[in-house]
């Protein structure tokens, strides 16, 4: 990877439009990758592009959907959602022991260890990482059939009248300003 494939803490900041310390918080939780050199960090471009202008298959778009409802749940009742996680990972590493999945199940079990926040975080957020973690999701039998169908059928919705994105060229300005 070239290092000018790699920003500084605070440039990544300037394009989020977040804090640093925001940016950092995002770092330490995992859901926006790192390197290290010496004692300062830097993160790929196309990671925080991914942040800005998110790029999601018709899958993923629906697991994301998905996975916000589930975050509201949990948000309303933390406890019943954990434990449902909880017993779903253990079931998840019985079927499958020693699985190339397995990475992801420990991360899950390191975030549903931690703070609520970072759960939230992880299940609604459009960052590749985020996105990756949640193929892995512990959170099945959270939502009823019912509940997922009408997720499912918003989604299907606002496709028709989704707002459009950040334009490529404006997201270049933004870019090429750092």
């Amino acid at each position: 990877m070239r290092t000018t494939d790699l920003l500084t803490i605070g440039e990544a900041a300037i394009l989020l439009r977040f804090s640093r310390r925001r940016v950092l918080d995002l770092c330490a939780r995992g859901l926006l990758p790192y390197v290290s050199l010496g004692a300062q960090r830097r993160v790929r471009r196309s990671d925080v592009e991914a942040l800005i202008h998110p790029v999601l298959t018709r899958a993923e778009l629906e697991q994301l959907w998905l996975h916000q409802a589930v975050a509201a749940r949990f948000v309303a009742r933390p406890a019943a959602v954990l434990a449902i996680a909880e017993i779903n990972l253990r079931r998840l590493r019985r079927l499958r022991p020693g699985g190339p999945e397995w990475q992801w199940l420990d991360r899950w079990e390191a975030l549903l260890a931690g703070e609520a926040e970072a759960v939230v975080e992880a299940l609604t957020s459009s960052a590749q990482y985020a996105v990756r973690l949640r193929s892995a999701s512990p959170f099945a039998g959270v939502l009823t059939e019912k509940e997922r169908r009408a997720v499912l059928d918003g989604l299907a919705e606002s496709r028709h009248d989704q707002a459009q994105l950040l334009r490529p060229a404006r997201l270049e300005r933004v870019v090429r300003a750092v």
